[in-house]
């Protein structure tokens, strides 16, 4: 059976031909009918053109707006009904689809996420979860990683209640260590945000080992990190450049060393391995957690790789049903815990 995810074909930098081909190849190795949304005039002829007489479970929903990178999200959420991701993030409320992907503007994609499928009880705001790679091989969660650039303590806390049921309940870490990322382990270091979530977070019913430093997210001290999105987003960042520059000396190194073909085959393998293991296009997009429904953000340079594996993330978690454990696991806490912060606005 087909998983029905709704993509924002106008998210990317250079949409809507990334999100074309990335639906096309989506459907060609998944399990996956992909609606395009977006305006029709526009899609119908680039779809035509690259599918040539190919026959995909590929379906245009027109919407006449979209959202742009540099606009406001306050204003364009509200301003624009017909946008490409209120109507994708609708045929999720409707059930018309499993999940949602866009590549587009992350704070109008987590404020649209918020009005249309609403948030889970005790969460004031969604936040955007990545899973790292570590040196143990086991993974940590990084969150948040954008959707909130300004945050108040309350909203750490409930970031460290979400990333830990996560990390518990779908990625089956048995009692995950929660931290909080600061300039130093050592206790009251930190600035005034990250002081008090400590306070808060260190009354809930979690593993709470208080600060940790940005080199924890990769060696596997730590299973979930909690941050503000202006610090995570500029970690994230980071490190994807990071291992960009690590790929290109690696690939340089091993093209002046390797000199023998079968040694040259087996370090081209192993090097594939693990360019797969850093590249960000792989990974395609990041779940926004706290939301009643599969919304997966991601990167606005996303090519047709990463829009396809974008669909992929969303119809795994829409197969696995993270969203419902999250709903329960998080139902079933007391009434006071997480607390509640006052809303913060709309970026």
């Amino acid at each position: 059976m087909l998983t029905d995810i709704a993509l924002d074909a106008m998210g990317s930098d250079k949409a809507p031909e990334p999100e074309i081909r990335g639906a096309i190849l989506a459907c060609r190795s998944q399990q996956v009918r992909v609606h395009l949304i977006g305006p029709e005039p526009l899609l119908r002829p680039r779809l035509r053109t690259a599918l040539g007489f190919a026959r995909l479970p590929i379906e245009i929903v027109h919407a006449d707006e979209f959202i742009g990178m540099d606009e406001k999200a306050a204003h364009a959420v509200r301003a624009k009904k017909n946008s490409s991701m209120r109507i994708g993030l609708k045929m999720v409320k409707e059930r018309r689809a499993a999940g949602f992907f866009t590549a587009g503007n992350t704070g109008a994609g987590m404020a649209t996420a918020k009005m249309v499928l609403g948030a889970l009880p005790g969460v004031d705001r969604p936040a955007l979860a990545i899973v790292a790679p570590t040196m143990s091989g086991s993974p940590c969660v990084l969150l948040d990683v954008g959707a909130n650039v300004d945050c108040k303590p309350q909203n750490l806390e409930q970031f460290a209640v979400m990333g830990e049921l996560y990390a518990r309940s779908v990625l089956r870490v048995p009692r995950p260590r929660v931290g909080i990322l600061s300039v130093g382990e050592e206790e009251g270091k930190g600035n005034d945000l990250t002081r008090e979530a400590t306070a808060l977070i260190r009354q809930l019913p979690v593993n709470f080992i208080g600060n940790v430093e940005g080199r924890d997210i990769y060696n596997g001290n730590c299973d979930v990190i909690v941050c503000d999105g202006f610090v995570g987003n500029v970690a994230l960042k980071t490190s994807e450049g990071l291992s960009r520059l690590v790929r290109e000396l690696l690939k340089a190194s091993l093209n002046q060393t390797v000199t023998a073909q079968v040694g040259a085959l087996l370090s081209r393998r192993a090097f594939n391995a693990f360019r797969r293991r850093l590249d960000p296009s792989e990974y395609g997009g990041a779940p926004l957690l706290g939301v009643r429904g599969v919304c997966i953000i991601g990167h606005g340079s996303s090519n047709d790789q990463a829009i396809m594996n974008g669909i992929r993330v969303a119809a795994e978690f829409a197969r696995a049903g993270v969203n419902e454990r999250l709903e329960r696991e998080f139902s079933s806490r007391p009434a006071d815990s997480p607390s509640t912060g006052s809303e913060l606005p709309l970026q």
